[in-house]
């Protein structure tokens, strides 16, 4: 499984992960209803949380924290996922453009 892949993988239980970022377990099913973060399920329903979900967990505490209600949060994380999509989509065409051969000038 590739580095990226086990990142997302939910491996831990909502106990766990309340406890891993320092929150109450009530927090976290309030953060996935607004649809703040999106654990993973067992087939029996279980919550299982990855490390990309920890890292999402530990971002809104610190949003909480500069003073940021819910619906801030979910704006600021939006546009945080929109700039690294651009910057991934810029680095692909800057290496595309650095695989053209130049094309004469006159």
């Amino acid at each position: 499984m590739s580095p990226e892949r086990e990142r997302h993988r939910g491996v831990f239980a909502i106990s766990v992960a309340a406890e891993m970022v320092s929150m109450q377990i009530q927090n976290l099913r309030v953060y996935e209803r607004r649809g703040l973060v999106d654990p993973d399920r067992t087939p029996g329903g279980t919550r299982l949380y990855s490390r990309a979900d920890i890292e999402r967990l530990h971002r809104i505490r610190e949003l909480l924290a500069e003073g940021l209600n819910l619906a801030g949060i979910a704006r600021v994380l939006a546009l945080e996922e929109e700039v690294r999509r651009l910057r991934d989509a810029n680095a692909r065409l800057r290496a595309r453009a650095a695989e053209q051969p130049d094309e004469p000038r006159g």
